[in-house]
């Protein structure tokens, strides 16, 4: 399927700390031109990667998307959302194809379905497949082959990353989605969505363990040889440090914040000792000065943790020695001051932060460039391969299309309608949460969301 102009693709990330909703088209170079964003505080309604409060989710999805359509000019009706949480599982299967014909070429048509039957795999109650990742195929006793078709043979095989998921959380995602008045067209794990806008495919072939530190949850996705090995989720991240700061010196949350992001360090060093930064007291209450070592010794003790978990995975993923590539930080929590000497100090491979900067084209917000958009920005690259793969219509569409003529060459579209037309709009019914949904979309999204609607209605 060709993506033309209208055919835009929305990631909603829906994190511990904020919700993010992105709107993307794709340029004839491949990349991504972002046509708006939209962000939002989460109010509590996510932990650790999960959404916790339906309602609180909601409003903060609402708000996110509504920035979102303002900015684009986007009608909004279907999104692709990320899921984590400590749930998330991976594993390896061996799926195996019997050929009649040696001599008739492999198509693409039995790769798939040889895909698809790894959906019947019988996994513990409540718990469902959400990716299933082709890593390298074998024909006829031949290891090592990335692409059979157009190949000849009788047995093919594949080893296959299968990522899992909790149902209950997956189902919890999608009411939360619907009652924000959206649809959703698939599900994708972030540390996938993450890898998919950090990484190249240099760092993925030579082997690279992508770190995504977000408020709730610290993502990990563990590559060789081009190819997904490993996916874990820490039910930890910059949320648990600004918690440890805020108890360690009874500090308000959002003081203990603000201290983080201007005054922390992964690092502390004699010269801090000397160095202290005054909070303002509650009132009646002195302010309280605290010293930017012992800021920095909260913040190390922190992440060391997080680290040795990092470490833990590695480990577990069984190609550690095979990682040529290092480590590469995303997400907000790879903003603090000298995270990478730390990680590579403890881990003993390269660092380095990754930003999504190298997928997107011209736009109208360089801030998606940021790390912390890396799991937005990669949710809409997933979506555009996804909608190629399945041949689906998304059904976003410019508000303005008359008014629009070539909407990537125009990523901003301040003039085609003003603030109070939009306003007048929603008074008339015509929002972009109204009416009836456009586009095709996947009829067997594992299943969930005809499931969903009876759990919507519990």
């Amino acid at each position: 399927m060709a993506i033309n102009n209208n055919n835009i693709i929305v990631g909603l990330d829906i994190g511990t700390t904020k919700v993010c909703a992105i709107v993307g088209q794709m340029a004839e170079n491949g990349k991504i031109n972002v046509l708006g964003m939209g962000k939002a505080p989460s109010l509590g309604g996510v932990a650790r990667g999960m959404v916790a409060n339906v309602n609180k989710a909601v409003v903060a999805i609402q708000a996110a998307v509504e920035e979102a359509v303002r900015q684009s000019q986007v009608d909004i009706k279907t999104v692709f959302v990320g899921i984590a949480g400590h749930h998330i599982k991976s594993l390896q299967h061996r799926g195996t194809l019997s050929r009649k014909q040696w001599d008739a070429e492999i198509t693409e048509d039995e790769l798939n379905k040889l895909e698809s039957e790894m959906e019947n795999l019988a996994l513990s109650p409540g718990v469902e497949i959400l990716h299933v990742l082709p890593q390298e195929y074998r024909i006829d006793g031949e290891d090592g082959i990335k692409d059979p078709i157009g190949r000849v043979g009788v047995r093919v095989e594949c080893n296959y990353h299968i990522i899992t998921g909790e149902t209950h959380a997956a189902k919890t995602i999608i009411m939360a989605v619907r009652k924000a008045g959206l649809e959703i067209a698939d599900l994708v794990v972030e540390p996938v969505a993450s890898a998919a806008a950090v990484l190249s495919e240099p760092e993925m072939e030579a082997g690279v363990a992508l770190v995504d530190i977000g408020g709730g949850t610290t993502d990990i996705c563990i590559f060789d040889d081009g190819a997904i090995r490993h996916t874990a989720i820490i039910p930890i991240g910059g949320d648990r440090i600004t918690k440890d700061l805020q108890e360690a010196f009874s500090i308000l949350k959002d003081q203990a914040e603000f201290v983080k992001v201007n005054y922390g360090s992964c690092y502390p060093t004699e010269a801090m000792r000397n160095e202290v930064v005054v909070i303002p007291g509650l009132p009646g209450r002195a302010p309280k000065e605290i010293s930017l070592y012992a800021i920095s010794q909260v913040i190390r003790a922190r992440v060391e943790d997080i680290i040795q978990k990092v470490d833990f995975e590695m480990a577990v993923s069984g190609i550690r020695h095979k990682l040529g590539g290092g480590l590469v930080l995303t997400g907000g929590g790879s903003a603090m001051k000298d995270i990478t000497q730390l990680f590579n100090y403890h881990i003993g491979l390269e660092v380095h932060i990754g930003s999504p900067g190298q997928h997107l084209g011209k736009g109208m917000i360089d801030e998606v460039r940021n790390p912390m958009f890396a799991t937005g920005i990669g949710l809409v690259l997933k979506g555009f391969d996804l909608a190629v793969k399945h041949g689906m219509g998304i059904g976003n569409t410019v508000i303005h299309k008359e008014e629009v003529k070539e909407p990537m060459d125009q990523p901003f579209f301040e003039d085609v309608v003003a603030p109070d037309q939009v306003e007048q709009e929603q008074k008339a019914g015509k929002t972009p949460f109204t009416g009836g949904w456009g586009g095709t979309l996947f009829s067997d999204l594992k299943n969930w969301l005809k499931d969903g609607e009876d759990f919507q209605g519990n």
